[in-house]
């Protein structure tokens, strides 16, 4: 069967795991510092329309024990007890699971069809005075109407967070997604670009809720170690601002990180030329649609590649024809209003149509030529 997603770790991370291990420091610690520091390195926050740019400062970021985990985080910091969030149906269920812990109230939006993306329209129309925060995706690593969106949320007061699960190092006009909302979340899940088996990363705009952050990520503690407290005091006793929960990543992770960092590029740019391969092959069949081509100023992670039928009775069809020919697919994400548990009956037209059309083929940088050549002959076949 040919994965629709797959790491690639090596010798490299076999290395650096092991040097954790040696130093018999396994939890948070020196290579935590490090992955922060090197992540930083590649993250711009700020373009000066060509006269230069900003490069994230380690003090904004901080690690975490899943991107899920740090949606919660977000939810918690920013929003209360019957406040509004506002979000697209197509998302990871991590999002509105976490508002719904808050016992806040999930506001549904619609999407492009065939991006996937939500856009300025989608989200405006749903602001009321209830509204306290937004919650975005970039679909498949296409970066959305993120520059629009944080003009809106800013002139509203509203909290903006960006679920950056799908786009690492994604840019608009040279800035990386992540950086755009009030906070960012990565995921460095087994199935994600960079890997470290579990875990995720938060970037704050604003450092005092990084601060809150930090602290309600270890149980809330005003002070993590004994180490860090004078002689003069009982570094035994707990002293607790804001109960909650440990949420923080290891020393064996980060090594991965470290040296997943030093591929991402060379990772990204191989699916580039995937996700090209595909579309030149694809896109003059006239049964499917391929995705859409980037706007002027963005750059993807190439994260997944969707094709959509014309027909939507042809999708699931494809789909089985495809995994009776050891091709795996899937449909990220399943409209959230229509899971019966949450028990919404609004309507999101093209969010419905693109459920029922969209199916995303095998994208990874393990891919070999013969993979690909088969998968697109496989789908030349189909009809």
């Amino acid at each position: 069967m040919i994965n629709i997603y797959q790491p690639s770790l090596g010798k490299e991370e076999l290395k650096a795991i092991k040097e954790v291990f040696n130093s018999n420091w396994l939890g948070k610690g020196p290579k935590t510092e490090q992955f922060i520091k090197e992540f930083a390195s590649k993250l711009v926050t700020d373009n000066f329309h060509g006269v230069g740019f900003s490069i994230a400062s380690p003090n904004n970021l901080l690690t975490i024990s899943s991107c899920t985990e740090g949606l919660f985080q977000a939810i918690d910091l920013y929003v209360n007890e019957g406040d509004e969030v506002i979000l697209p149906s197509i998302s990871f269920i991590g999002a509105i699971n976490a508002v719904l812990a808050k016992k806040a109230i999930p506001i549904f939006c619609d999407v492009n069809d065939r991006t996937l993306n939500v856009e300025l329209k989608h989200i405006d129309k749903k602001i009321t005075p209830k509204t306290k925060a937004v919650i975005v995706i970039h679909y498949a690593g296409v970066p959305c109407d993120i520059e629009n969106i944080v003009s809106l949320c800013k002139s509203k007061n509203i909290k903006l967070i960006e679920d950056n699960a799908n786009s690492p190092f994604s840019k608009v006009n040279v800035k990386n997604t992540g950086t755009f909302g009030d906070i960012g979340l990565w995921s460095f899940d087994s199935m994600k670009q960079l890997v470290i088996g579990d875990g995720g990363m938060i970037y704050c705009n604003n450092l005092s809720d990084k601060e809150k952050l930090d602290k309600l990520t270890y149980l809330g503690l005003e002070s993590k170690s004994g180490f860090s407290n004078s002689v003069d005091n009982k570094w035994w006793e707990f002293n607790i601002s804001s109960p909650s929960r440990r949420s923080i990543t290891n020393d064996i992770q980060a090594a991965m990180g470290i040296e997943q960092l030093k591929k991402i590029d060379t990772q990204i740019a191989k699916r580039k030329i995937i996700h090209d391969t595909y579309t030149n092959e694809l896109k003059s069949l006239g049964w499917l649609n391929v995705p859409l081509d980037l706007k002027l100023g963005t750059t993807s992670s190439y994260y997944m590649y969707h094709i959509q039928t014309k027909n939507k009775k042809d999708r699931d069809k494809l789909a089985k024809y495809l995994r009776n020919k050891n091709i795996y697919t899937t449909f990220r994400y399943y409209p959230l209003h229509w899971v019966k548990y949450f028990k919404s009956n609004i309507k999101l037209p093209n969010t419905e149509k693109a459920a029922f059309n969209t199916l995303c083929i095998p994208l990874h940088q393990g891919l070999k030529q013969d993979d690909v050549s088969y998968i697109i002959e496989t789908i030349k076949k189909f009809k």
